[in-house]
């Protein structure tokens, strides 16, 4: 299905996240004929450009990123085009007015509007305001969407203070908070896994799992985002977002029909539900790391306070690891273990189901974990472990498993994330964007953690391209489990 006619507005224009990941997504949108003909983009910055110059600086980044060419590459471009505009001065927006007229006429829009927000965080409440001042907000004449980058608030006080900012200006059903983890095609296929097969949603509960690990683990330090990471962390950068929106989409309840709106109710539900974290429970739950200078392969991998714009007396955390618990039916009694981190020892985000196992005397003792991998990024896929016979005398069980990737459907054609995030959203269709409530349980959860941090909570040092600190090894260690070591890959086919 085709987006429909519509104006993209992409404030921010001149920044990294359009030409890098926002211009190439509508590209390879329009070259599947995902885009009608009748479609444009704005760009809006500071800097001064033409429309040529911008489609210029689009055209080498589509070179460069997509190896684009040909007709395809410059019948797309002419659809861009470049407004300056100071962001942060209401009047200056009269321009936008003549621009988005023109526009409009132009390709038919209808007055459909689409504005995405690629700008600093400190923007997000002032654009819908400077917008709103020239009505270019209102719904008379075509939809008008924003869509807005993470980070949402900073704690749970800025958090309510920026929803109250943009609601003034913006219904909650024109606002898309993007979280591009929910865009993956992993993600996603967990609710057709769970919901579509008979198999699955029997067994996803308390009686039959034992555990669930979800991992978010990077190769990369911080790189020259240090400046940006060292007032984030890992806690605000991947767990508060990203990670628990899947942990909510891995335990909720089946929604009474597939839209936004039953969707999004059963998500917040699961993060309403979670237990909430006191003092006493963070002091033997909760653990923060921090990576240091190491060897590896024979090189030195700077630690966090050498990186480029990092404090030297940084306590910032680039790694964290949480033991929760969901208190609802379902989940009672499961624990979830959440992780993530920089310059682990492999690029992976999955999600692991541990079930139970087997009672029965002969293999109780030695019988392989039945395991449900769901591989959200490298090697897109799912892997099912369980227990054979190992070939010879006796009964001595082999853990085998059942591995699909997604690499192997010949000829399929996955989108990325922000492909179907930014598709999603032109044809108005909000299941995979994070609602207001919602936002609001995430940052309730976390504000104790924060809280915690703040008040002297220790944070532990860990090699660079290991699996983080020791006393996360500990943390699940206390209950019995141990934490999966990922490869990076799934097991090849052979």
């Amino acid at each position: 299905m085709k987006a429909e006619n519509n104006c993209i507005v992409i404030f921010g224009a001149s920044g990294d996240l359009t030409h890098r990941k926002l211009i190439p997504a509508l590209y390879n949108l329009y070259k599947i004929g995902r885009l009608s003909e009748n479609f444009s983009v704005l760009g809006v910055a500071r800097t001064e450009l033409s429309n040529e110059e911008f489609r210029e600086k689009m055209r080498s980044a589509l070179i460069e990123h997509e190896k684009a060419d040909g007709d395809e590459l410059n019948n797309f471009c002419s659809h861009l085009y470049y407004q300056a505009v100071n962001t942060s001065d209401a009047a200056d927006y009269v321009k936008l007015i003549p621009r988005l007229d023109e526009l409009h006429d132009k390709y038919k829009t209808c007055g459909n509007t689409l504005y995405y927000l690629s700008t600093p965080p400190s923007l997000y409440g002032v654009i819908p305001e400077c917008l709103a001042a020239h009505g270019l907000n209102t719904e008379e004449f075509g939809w008008k969407r924003i869509i807005v980058e993470k980070p949402f608030g900073y704690d749970m006080k800025t958090a309510k203070e920026l929803d109250v900012q943009i609601h003034r200006f913006f219904d909650e059903h024109q606002i898309y908070r993007i979280d591009h983890y929910l865009g993956k095609e992993t993600v996603q296929n967990l609710l057709v896994l769970r919901f579509s097969n008979g198999l699955f949603e029997p067994l996803w509960n308390r009686n039959y799992i034992d555990y669930i690990e979800i991992t978010g683990a990077e190769e990369l330090g911080v790189e020259q985002r240090g400046g940006y990471y060292d007032g984030s962390g890992a806690m605000r950068d991947m767990f508060q977002n990203h990670l628990l929106q899947v942990l909510a989409m891995v335990a909720m309840e089946p929604p009474a029909i597939i839209n936004a709106d039953s969707m999004r109710d059963e998500v917040a539900k699961v993060l309403y539900c979670l237990h909430p974290l006191e003092p006493n429970d963070l002091q033997h739950n909760l653990v923060l790391g921090q990576y240091a200078a190491t060897q590896l392969n024979g090189e030195r991998v700077k630690g966090y306070l050498e990186e480029k714009g990092v404090p030297p007396d940084s306590n910032t955390e680039t790694y964290m690891a949480l033991r929760c618990k969901i208190d609802n039916w379902r989940w009672a009694g499961v624990p979830f273990y959440v992780r993530t981190g920089k310059r682990l020892a492999a690029r992976v985000t999955e999600v692991v189901i541990h079930f139970n196992k087997t009672p029965h005397p002969v293999f109780s003792q030695e019988a392989p974990e039945n395991k449900l991998i769901l591989r959200i990024q490298p090697d897109e896929g799912i892997s099912m472990r369980f227990g054979l016979k190992k070939p010879g005398a006796g009964f001595e069980a082999k853990e085998v498993s059942m591995d699909f990737r997604y690499s192997d459907l010949n000829g399929a054609s996955l989108l990325t994330a922000y492909e179907r995030l930014l598709l999603d959203a032109m044809k108005g269709d909000a299941t995979l964007f994070a609602r207001t409530d919602a936002v609001h349980a995430c940052w309730k959860f976390v504000q104790p953690i924060l809280d915690y941090k703040a008040n002297g909570g220790r944070v532990y040092e860990y090699e660079a391209g290991s699996w983080g600190p020791v006393e996360a090894d500990k943390l699940i260690a206390q209950h019995g489990r141990v934490w999966r070591k990922p490869s990076g890959q799934m097991k090849k086919k052979v």
